[in-house]
């Protein structure tokens, strides 16, 4: 498997993109994007599970639950969440499919689409309709940073990545992008993530593929504890490289390099959150299922006392073990360890067997004050363990989400 420098999703063969200036919210900037596969592509994908869902979430799940085999575009806005805009979403949400299929030459069924941006705004759906216009004829391979740079909406970085996995059959590509900074937490996050591949893929197969890349990587993410109306992963396959996933280890393979590219673009999404200046991996180990020890890492990642603490390089380890403890999670408080580590998380023994060690304070704030750290809960309750990527909570984030309507 390699990566591909400054990969995205047209990298795969057969994929196009266009990304063009709607105006539908954000002035002298590209906030449309159309990805155009040349044949038909086996289709997935993975969806918030909040009870508050966008336009695009149920015209997406009502398009996939009657095709799978044959979707051959995608339409993401930013600037515009398209959420909880009633009946008239909805309209607008199939509207858009509509639009696209006219100017493509293929059915309704076959579009998908994504929104992001402000909650409870009517989609100008004119803008729309003027943009896929404008957005067909661009059309090109060569636009794959566009489309990623047009979905933006709080994010400060482009977030895109491509790689590669070789099969029994040759070589295959899968490309990404993905946007994310704010609201953003399991199940999934404030985000939206379109992945493309060259691959021969079918449906079953590939859904059951996406499903364990974003369990190891979107839903182990956390910059706020909120997540979204609109949360949405797509995965295309058009099989255009004619080269197929035949036997287990090609399986393997492109498992493998699917779930390189999910954990990329979902710690790119952390690294990228709003106001962040800290990156935290934060590991629970010792614990009696991999569930208990997710579930005790979440906790210590969305605590607000956590996440200032990190913000002022104060290495309150108090505050991590007082949330690890209101987990819900049975364990014993004196046969927990804590480690830090700025590379390696056991770097340095701040508790051993729930006791304080006689580490010095100014070196666990030296790790702390890094742009980067570990953190390493060992619960001596069983063998599983897992790993949740989170950040700070800086006042920049407040700045940021108290005007963001503004």
């Amino acid at each position: 498997m390699q990566h591909l420098s400054d990969g995205t999703v047209t990298s795969p063969q057969g994929f196009l993109a266009a990304a063009v200036p709607a105006e539908i919210k954000y002035k002298n900037r590209n906030d449309l994007t159309l990805i155009v596969s040349e044949t038909d592509c086996a289709a997935t994908a993975v969806f918030t599970r909040s009870q508050v869902v966008a336009a695009p979430v149920i015209a997406d799940r009502d398009t996939l639950a009657r095709n799978t085999t044959s979707i051959r575009a995608v339409v993401i806005n930013s600037g515009n969440a398209n959420a909880s805009t009633g009946k008239p979403g909805l309209t607008n949400a199939r509207l858009t499919q509509g639009l696209a299929a006219k100017e493509l030459g293929c059915h309704s069924d076959q579009i998908l689409v994504m929104s992001t941006g402000v909650i409870g705004v009517p989609l100008p759906i004119d803008k729309v309709a003027d943009g896929i216009t404008l957005a067909v004829p661009q059309l090109s391979a060569e636009n794959g940073r566009s489309a990623a740079e047009a979905i933006m909406t709080t994010d400060t970085v482009a977030k895109h990545l491509a790689v590669q996995a070789e099969l029994s059959g040759g070589m295959v590509t899968i490309g990404g992008m993905a946007k994310g900074s704010g609201m953003i937490h399991p199940d999934m996050a404030t985000m939206l993530s379109l992945i493309t591949t060259d691959a021969v893929v079918p449906p079953d197969v590939l859904k059951s593929l996406l499903k364990t890349a974003v369990n190891q990587s979107f839903n182990r993410i956390s910059v706020d504890g909120d997540t979204s109306t609109n949360d949405t992963v797509l995965l295309l396959a058009n099989g255009a490289s004619g080269v197929a996933i035949d036997n287990h280890d090609d399986a393997e393979a492109f498992s493998e390099a699917l779930n390189v590219l999910t954990r990329e673009l979902a710690t790119r999404i952390v690294k990228d959150g709003e106001g962040a200046t800290k990156f935290v991996e934060i590991q629970v180990s010792g614990a009696k299922t991999s569930a208990n020890a997710h579930t005790i890492a979440n906790t210590i990642a969305t605590s607000p006392l956590v996440k200032t603490a990190f913000a002022g390089s104060d290495a309150n380890w108090g505050r991590i073990l007082a949330a690890a403890g209101r987990a819900g999670i049975p364990f014993d408080q004196y046969k927990v360890d804590l480690w830090i580590g700025i590379e390696q998380p056991d770097e340095l023994q701040l508790v051993n067997q729930g006791t304080p060690t006689d580490y010095e304070e100014a070196d666990a704030a030296a790790i702390f004050a890094q742009s980067a750290f570990i953190i390493s809960l060992q619960l001596s309750e069983g063998n599983e363990s897992d790993t949740v990527w989170t950040c700070d909570l800086s006042h920049d984030y407040v700045s940021i989400n108290a005007d963001y309507r503004t």
